[in-house]
């Protein structure tokens, strides 16, 4: 006796068709010989024990045979517990218990507990795309993961909760149409609801400079690092700096939802993640923690910033290591993760958010406080960072303390709301501009040579003020295109279509900051 159950596996970002095969001998035995072929790992070899559990406690009762299940293709390696309903499914269509002869219409992903619950597993939406993508009409996931599930358009998504329920449903299919509404949810009330930000800009008092370089960093998607004494308000400003971003498009909701299932870190009641993401480790973080990795690779921290900000503070407390393997990330906006028996690519198109002291006291240039550091110290504290890694950085922004008559002053600071509607606007006007050229990029920062060419043209003015600044500061080739792209957002915001000598001042004074502290 044969059956065949339709599966899913997620490798990456992406989830590949497994076919659950289920053959019994036929011997009567006094207990199950259970075998499971097809390079399972511990978790799928253990669901025999589950499996076996689950379908006693719902009231199957199933005479011991010889079990054998192949998971194919064999060459792939299978994990996790989500083989645990395929498996048990295809165990009682063998025994004859489900009316239903054929589930080629019917793709099932969940991990069963010894009662025959069924638990949410990790990966759901890519399993969705991946049944819409073959045609297979009919998703049976857990009630858990379904409003994760529902986002795809095209499969018709059934919570189960139980394996009594899966095989009802199954059981009261008519001429292929299952006799129970699937589950939907509404994409679009999940993005146009109220925008809700726990921190605002207008809890900020004083910084105006800071403020105006994180909103130049926006407005055109821009790394910035900001260097400051203790206490100054750099992470607090860097807290409020998704509160001005533009809001997520639908397809950036579904690649990055898709990110946070894979890694198990998804809301499973918002079922898409509506807000662009903000990440912020811990610098004990490792370099596997930060790019990804593992011996099936899962994504780490830049993965998880995708379309949203990554927040790296104490920049200088990082492991050298860990800090000089975002160089290939900020650059090319992928992570490619190889192994012996696999080599996967995670998106990571984030921007990115630094802060740091200028020294180990943190009071270098403070008028304040006397710095107590020596120039050898001070040297060794900055060298942390790399010049190649600041280079990939656009604005680098100083970040005083604040004077008590801006702490105390009565006057409200301007609200993210505010802000957020000029960052719009000009983000508006690239997306028109890039979308008249047919250019698959949203904003200033992703501009490549070619682009930076054909948008960012000087006047004669502009010209001989950015040769003098190359010079003089010896900025390199890939400096010089930063600021013309940081020249480009300025201008946008300004809604101005031509390049001004202001515009570009103002993005070569966001490059001087370094030579302060690492020339």
């Amino acid at each position: 006796m044969l059956a065949k159950v339709l599966s899913a596996a997620v490798y990456g970002i992406d989830a590949n068709l497994i076919d659950v095969e289920v053959d019994l001998s036929g011997i009567a035995l006094e207990e199950d010989r259970f075998h499971t072929v097809g390079l399972p790992d511990a978790a799928v070899r253990e669901s025999r024990d589950r499996v076996r559990s689950a379908m006693k406690n719902s009231g199957y009762q199933v005479p011991p045979t010889h079990i054998t299940i192949n998971l194919a293709p064999a060459d792939l390696k299978k994990e996790g517990a989500g083989f645990d309903l395929p498996i048990a499914i295809g165990i009682l269509s063998a025994f004859g218990i489900l009316n239903i002869k054929d589930l080629g219409s019917y793709l099932l992903v969940g991990e069963l507990g010894l009662d025959g619950a069924l638990r949410p597993v990790p990966g759901i939406l890519s399993v969705a795309i991946l049944a819409r993508e073959r045609g297979i009409p009919h998703l049976l996931v857990p009630a858990v993961n379904a409003p994760e599930a529902a986002v795809v358009e095209g499969v018709k998504i059934f919570p189960v909760t139980t394996l009594a329920d899966v095989v009802d449903l199954l059981n009261s299919t008519l001429l292929g149409h299952v006799q129970r509404e699937p589950f939907q949810v509404a994409t679009d009330a999940l993005l146009a609801e109220l925008q809700h930000f726990p921190a605002d800009f207008s809890d900020v008092r004083g910084q105006q400079t800071a403020k105006r370089a994180l909103e130049v960093a926006a407005a055109g998607g821009h790394n910035i690092l900001m260097i400051g004494p203790p206490g100054s308000g750099k992470t607090m400003l860097a807290r409020r700096l998704p509160s001005i971003l533009a809001p997520l498009t639908f397809e950036e909701a579904l690649e990055t939802t898709k990110i946070h299932s894979v890694a198990g870190v998804l809301d499973s009641a918002a079922g898409l993640v509506a807000h662009r993401p903000f990440r912020s480790p811990h610098h004990t973080i490792s370099d596997a923690g930060l790019i990804g990795g593992g011996a099936v690779p899962r994504p780490g921290e830049v993965s998880l910033a995708h379309n949203g900000l990554l927040f790296l503070d104490e920049l200088p407390e990082f492991p050298r290591n860990v800090l000089e393997v975002l160089r290939q990330p900020l650059e090319e906006h992928t992570v490619t993760i190889a192994r012996a028996s696999m080599s996967l690519t995670f998106p990571a198109r984030f921007m990115l958010a630094a802060a740091m002291n200028p020294c180990p006291c943190g009071y270098f240039n403070d008028k304040s406080r006397e710095c107590m550091c020596t120039p050898p110290m001070i040297q060794r504290y900055v060298s942390k960072v790399s010049g190649p890694l600041l280079d990939r950085i656009d604005i680098h922004i100083e970040v005083p303390a604040v004077q008590y008559k801006e702490l105390r002053g009565a006057a409200a600071a301007e609200g993210s709301a505010h802000i957020r509607d000029r960052v719009m606007a000009a983000r508006e006007l690239q997306r028109q501009r890039f979308h008249r050229g047919k250019d698959k990029i949203f904003s200033n920062a992703q501009m490549s040579t070619r682009q930076i060419r054909a948008h960012c043209e000087l006047g004669p003015d502009a010209e001989r003020l950015l040769e003098r600044a190359m010079q003089q500061q010896g900025l390199s080739a890939r400096a010089h295109d930063r600021i013309l792209k940081v020249a480009r957002t300025i201008a946008d915001l300004e809604a101005s279509e031509t390049l001004a000598v202001p515009h570009l001042a103002e993005a070569i004074q966001y490059r001087t900051l370094d030579r302060s502290y690492w020339a």
